[in-house]
């Protein structure tokens, strides 16, 4: 990728992504977005439409500035490239990856991650200032404690099971796991978890090798949480946005159906997975 090429596609995407928040539509987000991203979007779009119909000339613009690019080289498809940028939204380091999967597709947004300017990582790049990819195909030994394409299973496995040392305890692996079980079983409901992994072509966890041997990865994972009433008792929705999302009826049980999109630091060779920052949102809800 031409370094050049990098702020014309951070600009397509900023532009693009206003576009598609004052005018409330799906189809200009699908050009910008894809991966989690997407997914994400895509409700945003169905929520807030139905809350502001007509669309929303007001939307304050997001500008990403101060963008600093980390790309690797790499052969073959897809490939991706990093923006480190700073936002006019909070103080922190809103960290960008663009995906693209063929020559003849355009640079789209997958993952978004939000970190302190402390937790920025430092990135091993070579004499040319091109950073590393680190592999993620199945028989390549990437020499970290996970590799990157297998810490989706890693985690959705730890947040049904509890077991294993993957990860490092915090409120995204251990205290998520508490905070579900204060409400596995209640006076009023019971809440059943299903988590899976995501392992289509269309969602992949790009990574860069860090220079102290780790790596950054970028990952997703899909949720359900469905939610079922003791006898007599009717599930309530009062979030207008769970509202608009809502399909068929509530009688006994309501699902919610979520995605989750993580940035983790790997460590090399041994040791624990720690997470730098996880965005989830809901994207379906149904009534049964």
């Amino acid at each position: 990728m031409d370094r050049a090429e990098a702020p014309k596609v951070l600009q397509r995407f900023t532009e693009g992504y206003n576009e598609a928040y004052r005018k409330l539509d799906p189809g200009v987000i699908a050009r910008v977005e894809s991966g989690p991203l997407a997914e994400i979007g895509n409700a945003d779009m169905t929520t807030q439409s139905a809350l502001t119909p007509g669309g929303n000339p007001g939307y304050p613009p997001l500008v990403l500035d101060d963008a600093r690019f980390t790309i690797p080289k790499q052969a073959g498809w897809p490939k991706f490239f990093l923006a480190d940028t700073r936002s006019n939204r909070d103080g922190n380091r809103w960290f960008v990856v663009f995906l693209r999967d063929g020559v003849k597709e355009p640079w789209r947004a997958a993952y978004l991650s939000i970190l302190s300017p402390d937790k920025v990582p430092s990135f091993a790049t070579d004499k040319d200032g091109y950073a590393e990819a680190v592999p993620a195909a199945k028989g390549k030994d990437p020499g970290l404690a996970v590799a990157p394409d297998a810490v989706s299973a890693a985690y959705t496995g730890f947040l049904r099971t509890g077991s294993g040392r993957t990860f490092a305890p915090g409120p995204r692996t251990t205290g998520l796991r508490e905070d579900r079980d204060k409400i596995r079983r209640t006076p009023t409901f019971w809440t059943e978890f299903i988590d899976t992994p995501e392992a289509a072509d269309g969602f992949p966890a790009p990574a860069l090798r860090t220079s102290d041997g780790g790596a950054l990865a970028f990952f997703t994972a899909h949720h359900r949480e469905r939610r079922t009433m003791a006898q007599g008792l009717r599930p309530a929705i009062t979030d207008p946005r769970m509202k608009a999302l809502l399909r068929g009826d509530l009688q006994r049980s309501v699902t919610y159906t979520k995605v989750s999109e993580s940035a983790v630091r790997i460590p090399k060779s041994s040791g624990a997975v720690v997470f730098l920052n996880r965005i989830e949102s809901v994207t379906g809800v149904k009534g049964e």
